[in-house]
Protein backbone atom coordinates (compact mmCIF):
# COMPACT_ATOMS: atom_id res chain seq x y z
CA UNK A 1 0.00 0.00 0.00
CA UNK A 2 1.19 3.35 -0.75
CA UNK A 3 1.00 6.38 1.22
CA UNK A 4 -2.46 7.14 1.63
CA UNK A 5 -1.76 11.10 2.45
CA UNK A 6 -1.05 13.39 -0.18
CA UNK A 7 1.35 15.44 1.53
CA UNK A 8 3.36 14.17 4.62
CA UNK A 9 2.14 11.30 6.55
CA UNK A 10 1.98 12.39 9.49
CA UNK A 11 1.85 8.78 11.86
CA UNK A 12 5.08 8.51 10.32
CA UNK A 13 5.97 11.33 12.96
CA UNK A 14 5.96 8.92 15.37
CA UNK A 15 8.65 8.44 17.82
CA UNK A 16 8.64 4.40 17.17
CA UNK A 17 8.93 5.23 13.54
CA UNK A 18 10.65 8.24 13.08
CA UNK A 19 14.41 7.04 13.53
CA UNK A 20 13.76 4.78 10.39
CA UNK A 21 12.07 7.40 8.10
CA UNK A 22 14.62 9.46 8.83
CA UNK A 23 17.63 6.99 8.35
CA UNK A 24 15.74 6.31 4.93
CA UNK A 25 15.22 9.52 3.70
CA UNK A 26 18.79 10.72 4.21
CA UNK A 27 20.15 7.50 1.85
CA UNK A 28 17.24 8.40 -0.58
CA UNK A 29 18.13 11.74 -0.90
CA UNK A 30 21.81 10.64 -1.26
CA UNK A 31 21.58 8.11 -4.10
CA UNK A 32 18.62 10.60 -5.77
CA UNK A 33 21.43 13.88 -5.65
CA UNK A 34 24.60 11.84 -6.85
CA UNK A 35 24.07 11.00 -10.53
CA UNK A 36 22.91 15.02 -10.73
CA UNK A 37 26.39 15.75 -9.36
CA UNK A 38 28.87 13.51 -10.24
CA UNK A 39 31.82 13.19 -11.13
CA UNK A 40 32.83 16.79 -9.94
CA UNK A 41 30.96 16.14 -6.61
CA UNK A 42 29.93 13.44 -4.30
CA UNK A 43 27.49 13.05 -1.18
CA UNK A 44 28.94 11.73 1.94
CA UNK A 45 26.67 10.25 5.00
CA UNK A 46 28.12 11.65 8.34
CA UNK A 47 27.15 11.09 11.55
CA UNK A 48 26.77 13.16 14.93
CA UNK A 49 26.91 11.60 18.26
CA UNK A 50 26.52 13.08 21.22
CA UNK A 51 25.24 11.77 24.71
CA UNK A 52 21.89 13.08 25.61
CA UNK A 53 19.20 12.34 29.23
CA UNK A 54 15.72 11.39 28.13
CA UNK A 55 12.56 14.48 28.58
CA UNK A 56 11.42 12.62 31.87
CA UNK A 57 9.89 14.04 34.71
CA UNK A 58 11.10 13.12 37.85
CA UNK A 59 8.33 12.81 40.08
CA UNK A 60 9.15 13.41 43.78
CA UNK A 61 8.16 10.15 46.90
CA UNK A 62 6.82 11.89 49.67
CA UNK A 63 9.18 11.62 52.97
CA UNK A 64 8.04 8.74 54.95
CA UNK A 65 6.52 10.28 58.39
CA UNK A 66 8.92 10.02 61.49
CA UNK A 67 8.05 7.96 64.30
CA UNK A 68 7.22 9.90 67.34
CA UNK A 69 10.26 9.27 69.51
CA UNK A 70 8.41 9.58 72.44
CA UNK A 71 6.30 6.11 71.66
CA UNK A 72 7.51 3.35 73.76
CA UNK A 73 6.06 0.67 71.10
CA UNK A 74 8.77 0.63 68.60
CA UNK A 75 8.35 -2.52 67.35
CA UNK A 76 4.50 -1.30 66.22
CA UNK A 77 6.02 1.67 64.55
CA UNK A 78 8.65 -0.01 63.07
CA UNK A 79 6.10 -2.62 61.64
CA UNK A 80 4.00 0.15 60.19
CA UNK A 81 6.79 1.65 58.30
CA UNK A 82 7.64 -1.74 56.97
CA UNK A 83 4.24 -2.21 55.07
CA UNK A 84 4.44 1.42 53.47
CA UNK A 85 4.93 1.01 49.74
CA UNK A 86 7.49 2.78 47.72
CA UNK A 87 5.91 4.65 44.82
CA UNK A 88 7.19 3.85 41.33
CA UNK A 89 9.30 6.43 39.80
CA UNK A 90 11.44 6.86 36.70
CA UNK A 91 14.91 7.91 36.18
CA UNK A 92 16.44 9.68 33.47
CA UNK A 93 19.31 7.54 31.38
CA UNK A 94 21.63 9.34 29.34
CA UNK A 95 21.65 7.55 25.76
CA UNK A 96 24.10 7.95 23.37
CA UNK A 97 22.55 9.42 20.10
CA UNK A 98 23.62 9.32 16.88
CA UNK A 99 22.26 11.72 14.08
CA UNK A 100 22.79 11.35 10.04
CA UNK A 101 23.11 14.24 8.37
CA UNK A 102 24.65 14.50 4.30
CA UNK A 103 27.74 16.43 3.32
CA UNK A 104 27.97 17.44 -0.47
CA UNK A 105 31.82 17.21 -0.78
CA UNK A 106 34.25 18.45 -4.31
CA UNK A 107 36.00 15.79 -5.21
CA UNK A 108 39.19 16.32 -6.17
CA UNK A 109 39.43 19.05 -3.12
CA UNK A 110 37.06 17.03 -0.64
CA UNK A 111 35.58 20.75 0.23
CA UNK A 112 32.03 20.54 1.95
CA UNK A 113 29.96 22.96 0.00
CA UNK A 114 26.70 22.11 1.62
CA UNK A 115 25.66 20.45 4.44
CA UNK A 116 21.22 18.32 4.27
CA UNK A 117 19.74 18.21 7.35
CA UNK A 118 16.77 16.13 8.57
CA UNK A 119 15.93 17.92 11.80
CA UNK A 120 15.05 14.90 14.62
CA UNK A 121 13.03 15.25 17.81
CA UNK A 122 15.60 15.94 19.91
CA UNK A 123 17.04 18.72 17.85
CA UNK A 124 13.80 20.35 18.38
CA UNK A 125 13.06 19.00 22.03
CA UNK A 126 16.12 18.06 24.52
CA UNK A 127 18.77 20.44 25.64
CA UNK A 128 21.71 18.08 24.55
CA UNK A 129 20.17 17.61 20.81
CA UNK A 130 19.47 21.21 19.94
CA UNK A 131 22.77 22.56 21.41
CA UNK A 132 24.27 19.35 19.61
CA UNK A 133 22.28 20.96 16.18
CA UNK A 134 22.39 24.65 17.05
CA UNK A 135 26.14 24.55 17.85
CA UNK A 136 26.59 22.72 14.15
CA UNK A 137 24.32 25.44 12.06
CA UNK A 138 26.17 28.57 13.83
CA UNK A 139 29.47 27.02 12.29
CA UNK A 140 27.65 26.28 8.98
CA UNK A 141 25.92 29.70 8.80
CA UNK A 142 29.56 31.63 9.60
CA UNK A 143 31.19 29.58 6.76
CA UNK A 144 31.41 29.44 2.44
CA UNK A 145 28.82 26.16 3.25
CA UNK A 146 25.48 25.88 1.96
CA UNK A 147 23.03 24.34 4.19
CA UNK A 148 19.95 22.62 3.55
CA UNK A 149 17.88 22.47 6.48
CA UNK A 150 14.52 19.73 6.26
CA UNK A 151 11.80 20.33 8.89
CA UNK A 152 9.13 17.06 9.21
CA UNK A 153 7.95 17.43 12.58
CA UNK A 154 5.45 19.41 13.50
CA UNK A 155 6.41 19.04 17.66
CA UNK A 156 9.06 20.86 19.53
CA UNK A 157 10.42 24.23 18.67
CA UNK A 158 11.37 25.86 15.71
CA UNK A 159 15.05 26.58 14.51
CA UNK A 160 15.05 30.61 14.67
CA UNK A 161 13.86 32.31 11.47
CA UNK A 162 13.72 35.91 11.09
CA UNK A 163 10.71 36.48 9.17
CA UNK A 164 9.10 32.95 9.06
CA UNK A 165 5.57 32.12 9.81
CA UNK A 166 4.08 29.73 11.66
CA UNK A 167 3.43 26.33 9.39
CA UNK A 168 3.83 22.97 10.16
CA UNK A 169 6.80 21.90 7.90
CA UNK A 170 9.49 24.05 6.27
CA UNK A 171 12.45 23.49 3.92
CA UNK A 172 15.27 26.06 4.45
CA UNK A 173 18.25 26.46 1.88
CA UNK A 174 20.77 29.11 2.66
CA UNK A 175 23.14 30.30 -0.12
CA UNK A 176 26.35 30.81 1.56
CA UNK A 177 27.37 33.45 -0.83
CA UNK A 178 23.28 35.37 -0.34
CA UNK A 179 23.16 35.37 3.28
CA UNK A 180 21.46 36.30 5.62
CA UNK A 181 19.04 35.89 2.96
CA UNK A 182 17.67 32.56 2.74
CA UNK A 183 14.79 30.45 0.84
CA UNK A 184 11.87 29.55 3.05
CA UNK A 185 9.72 26.79 1.60
CA UNK A 186 6.60 26.02 3.94
CA UNK A 187 3.59 23.28 3.53
CA UNK A 188 1.15 21.93 5.72
CA UNK A 189 -0.67 18.62 6.13
CA UNK A 190 -2.59 18.97 2.77
CA UNK A 191 0.10 20.38 0.74
CA UNK A 192 2.49 18.22 -1.14
CA UNK A 193 6.50 18.93 -0.22
CA UNK A 194 7.33 20.99 -2.52
CA UNK A 195 10.46 20.24 -4.54
CA UNK A 196 14.18 22.41 -3.31
CA UNK A 197 17.24 22.54 -4.81
CA UNK A 198 20.35 21.93 -3.25
CA UNK A 199 23.17 24.97 -3.84
CA UNK A 200 26.72 24.23 -4.92
CA UNK A 201 29.33 26.85 -5.74
CA UNK A 202 27.85 30.17 -6.93
CA UNK A 203 27.29 30.20 -10.38
CA UNK A 204 26.55 25.93 -10.97
CA UNK A 205 23.29 24.78 -11.65
CA UNK A 206 21.74 23.41 -8.91
CA UNK A 207 20.86 19.92 -8.03
CA UNK A 208 16.70 19.48 -7.47
CA UNK A 209 15.37 16.84 -4.86
CA UNK A 210 12.11 15.69 -5.26
CA UNK A 211 11.19 14.74 -1.24
CA UNK A 212 7.60 14.38 -1.34
CA UNK A 213 8.74 11.01 -4.33
CA UNK A 214 11.25 10.26 -2.35
CA UNK A 215 9.04 10.22 0.76
CA UNK A 216 6.45 7.99 -0.93
CA UNK A 217 8.93 6.05 -2.51
CA UNK A 218 10.62 4.46 0.80
CA UNK A 219 7.03 4.19 2.24
CA UNK A 220 6.35 1.79 -0.06
CA UNK A 221 9.49 -0.36 -0.09
CA UNK A 222 10.02 -0.10 3.84
CA UNK A 223 5.86 -1.02 4.12
CA UNK A 224 5.22 1.24 6.78
CA UNK A 225 1.55 0.50 6.51
CA UNK A 226 2.20 -2.84 7.86
CA UNK A 227 3.79 -0.63 11.11
CA UNK A 228 0.97 1.60 11.21
CA UNK A 229 -2.50 1.10 12.96
CA UNK A 230 -4.73 4.06 11.03
CA UNK A 231 -7.36 2.83 13.17
CA UNK A 232 -5.97 4.79 16.27
CA UNK A 233 -7.07 8.21 16.21
CA UNK A 234 -3.97 10.64 15.40
CA UNK A 235 -3.04 13.27 18.07
CA UNK A 236 -1.94 16.43 15.81
CA UNK A 237 0.35 18.18 18.50
CA UNK A 238 1.47 21.47 17.19
CA UNK A 239 4.55 23.66 18.29
CA UNK A 240 3.88 26.14 21.37
CA UNK A 241 3.51 28.83 18.91
CA UNK A 242 0.61 27.34 16.74
CA UNK A 243 -2.74 26.49 18.08
CA UNK A 244 -3.62 22.94 18.47
CA UNK A 245 -5.45 20.96 15.08
CA UNK A 246 -8.59 22.07 13.98
CA UNK A 247 -12.06 20.15 14.19
CA UNK A 248 -11.41 20.66 10.32
CA UNK A 249 -8.15 19.49 9.95
CA UNK A 250 -8.83 16.23 12.21
CA UNK A 251 -12.34 15.74 10.06
CA UNK A 252 -10.07 16.08 6.47
CA UNK A 253 -7.46 12.99 8.37
CA UNK A 254 -10.19 10.77 8.66
CA UNK A 255 -11.83 11.44 5.42
CA UNK A 256 -8.39 10.79 3.90
CA UNK A 257 -8.03 7.67 5.68
CA UNK A 258 -11.60 6.49 5.25
CA UNK A 259 -10.60 5.78 1.86
CA UNK A 260 -8.13 3.25 2.33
Amino acid sequence: MGNPFPAMNPYLEQPELWHQVHNRLIVAIADDLTPQIAPKYRVSIEERVYTSVDDILLIGIADVAVANHNTTDTSTTLTAAKLIKPSKVKVPIPEKVTERFLEVRATQSQEVVAVIEILSPKNKRSKEGRAAYENKRQKILASATNLVKIDLLRQGESMPVLGAIATDYSILVSRSYNRPDADLYTFDLKNPIPVFPVPLRQGEPEPIVDLQRLLNEIYERARFDLAIDYLQPLKIVRRRSQPQASPEEEAWVREVLQRI
